[in-house]
């Protein structure tokens, strides 16, 4: 039953579950919805493949909570996700859809303290979500944590999840799981990690077109969206062009007029980048918050909650927040760095446009971008559009003088706090204390999301030099090392050579 008039009834959806979807104004089922809850509910394996935004939770949690109520115990449910925010997210939706059965949900994350979560885990929650870091870490503590009788097992962002970054932590879950169980994988991509898993499946399209596939996993149900790479249906996609060497400049300038007072999500590739650029505007009077994996879990929460509550109007991110954060308010992205690919662009501007509402999506591009956005228009069968900046008044003198002294000012505040220096003096001991490399094993005091961050980001998010802000008419010098960064304010545009670092495996 594909047709867009199907109501929840009609899926199968109990009568009590149908009255807490109408208290919560949920009163129509969406397109991925309307495609796997009936075969969730018939016992079926799935994979969920549709934009952002379009309820590919609630296509899980719905009936995972009417499976529930006919046989509650603990634990239930396990739902795996990449990052923690995510997590926390996921359990905000299972808490609310599941109040009329008293439903009991446990987020089991890094940075939050381990006996705590192991004293939760001791009450057995019907549903676990977490990152599989963290979940491994408690099988392997010895607390209460046991799988054996989960009766569901979710990837949510099944793409990420099923990175080689994250193989082996997978695996030693899989191990603990029982095999009679359903398995269930969400995501906005189809990769190919994704495709392999599909067998002997009932694939059936956007358009209700149903196709049979052949291999070996059995009773697998596939929905796949109409496109691979598709953005929301309302979404206005746009690119700036801007020379790399007032490129901070640029975005001030359009966070101070164009933008005023909108609600904005801005991605950077790196978390040195995030934290650079949150000071940076922050000179300016702009009130920002950042998201990063080298924040502790409670800066994180502290940070989502003030975007959230509207103390702030602007969210700097890392691609920790580009998955799975459903913040309706949010009416803008902003790539400050150019993503390397389409699949990580199509998770990146789905935090706005969400749910049927309008919204934006502006990327910045420089020279070195070119390429990078071409080849992400040619994946999504779409071109962006160009929006246009009163180059003149970025161009004045005095106002990039103005960003000069508030990046040097930046660069010294990062420089005062030590940025990024208490994580390389963990990553040693790791080393000390293995006796191996703690790049290949993965720091143990972050979990998966922050770790999966940096072989993501580190290995593509620098693809070329970053130049400082100076004068419009200045050329560049040549390549400088790193450091030359904190004399950027003296006028002179430089570009400076970086090197690649190598991802961190689990």
């Amino acid at each position: 039953m594909t047709s867009s008039n199907v109501t929840f009834k009609e899926l199968g959806i109990s009568p009590w579950l149908t009255d807490v979807l109408q208290t919560l104004s949920i009163h129509e089922p969406t397109q991925i919805q309307r495609a796997c809850i009936r075969p969730i509910l018939e016992g079926k394996n799935v994979i969920g493949n549709a934009k952002t935004g379009s309820g590919k939770t609630a296509a899980f949690a719905l009936p995972i909570i009417q499976k529930l109520s006919e046989d509650p115990y603990g634990p239930f449910a396990l739902v795996l996700t990449p990052t923690r925010e995510l997590a926390f997210q996921i359990a905000e939706q299972f808490r609310a859809l599941g109040t009329g059965i008293n439903l009991r949900e446990a987020v089991v994350v890094g940075g939050m303290d381990m006996m705590a979560q192991g004293l939760e885990l001791e009450k057995r929650p019907h549903i676990l979500i977490g990152t599989p870091g963290r979940i491994v870490d408690h099988l392997n503590s010895g607390t209460a944590l046991k799988l054996n009788r989960i009766k569901f097992l979710v990837l949510d962002e099944a793409d990420r999840l099923l990175h080689p970054t994250f193989s082996a932590d997978l695996e030693a879950i899989f191990e603990q799981l029982p095999k009679k169980r359903q398995t269930l994988l969400f995501s906005a991509t189809m990769t190919k990690s994704i495709e392999a898993l599909i067998g002997d499946a009932t694939s059936v399209d956007a358009e209700g077109n149903a196709t049979s596939n052949s291999g070996a996993l059995q009773n697998l149900f596939v929905h796949r969206s109409s496109e691979k790479y598709e953005a929301a249906d309302k979404l206005e996609q746009k690119f700036v062009f801007v020379p790399s060497s007032v490129k901070e400049a640029f975005l001030v300038h359009l966070l101070r007029n164009d933008f005023k007072d909108k609600s904005i999500i801005i991605f950077t590739s790196r978390c040195r980048t995030c934290a650079l650029m949150l000071a940076l505007i922050q000179n300016f009077g702009i009130r920002a918050t950042a998201l990063h994996s080298f924040m502790t879990q409670a800066e994180r929460v502290a940070s989502l909650a003030k975007f959230k509550s509207n103390v702030v109007d602007i969210l700097l991110a890392t691609d920790v927040g580009s998955r799975g954060l459903d913040i309706p308010k949010v009416q803008l992205v902003i790539n400050f760095d150019v993503p390397a690919c389409a699949t990580d662009y199509i998770h990146r501007v789905g935090r706005t446009a969400r749910a049927g509402r309008g919204g934006m999506a502006l990327s910045v591009v420089c020279e070195r971008d070119v390429d990078v956005i071409l080849n992400i228009e040619a994946k999504m069968g779409a071109k962006l559009g160009k929006y246009e900046v009163d180059d003149d008044e970025v161009a004045k003198l005095e106002f990039l003088n103005e960003v000069n002294i508030a990046k040097r000012e930046a660069l010294m505040h990062l420089e005062e706090t030590g940025f990024g220096t208490k994580k390389e003096i963990n990553m040693k001991k790791r080393r000390m204390l293995d006796g191996g490399d703690a790049e290949a094993k993965g720091d143990a005091n972050q979990d998966t999301d922050a770790v999966m961050e940096e072989a993501e980001v580190e290995d593509q998010g620098e693809r070329a030099p970053k130049p400082t802000v100076a004068s419009a008419q200045a050329t560049s010098a040549g390549a400088k090392r790193r450091k030359a960064e904190a004399a950027a304010a003296d006028g002179a545009s430089r570009t400076r050579g970086t090197k690649a670092s190598k991802g961190r495996r689990l």
